[in-house]
């Protein structure tokens, strides 16, 4: 059984920065691909980001892409989004996700339901 935990949230100022933590533990995570994800109030959870099992490949949605960085270190199970120049748009919960045992092929990252496992999220909220 995996288990996600995000941490890192927080409130900060148009401009600024943040920097997301997603802890797992289990055996799948170094094999997975990992995905974030963020929901605003009364809106749809939108893909964020994802990075391949080994780091090569990342994939940003086009809001985020050249402000937003994906990273993880294997070693100590742990994804990471480096967020800066934040907007009040950025505003949502972010939640971590695994996929490890759906299917390959075009955009697999983008769809939410395809992933194995969550983190409970964690709030970002960027003031003006």
């Amino acid at each position: 059984q995996e288990r996600l935990e995000e941490s890192g949230g927080g409130l900060v100022q148009a401009g600024g920065s943040l920097r997301l933590s997603c802890a797992a533990s289990g055996p799948l995570f170094s094999g997975s691909t990992m995905g974030w994800f963020r929901q605003a109030p009364g809106k749809e959870r939108e893909f964020v980001a994802a990075i391949n099992w080994d780091g090569i490949s990342t994939f940003y949605a086009d809001s985020v892409r050249g402000r937003f960085t994906i990273s993880r270190d294997n070693a100590v199970k742990t994804v990471f989004l480096q967020m800066n120049s934040l907007k009040p748009t950025d505003t949502a919960v972010y939640s971590c996700a695994l996929y490890y045992y759906g299917p390959s092929g075009d955009n697999y990252y983008l769809n939410d339901k395809a992933y194995d496992y969550w983190g409970q999220g964690t709030q970002v909220t960027v003031s003006s």
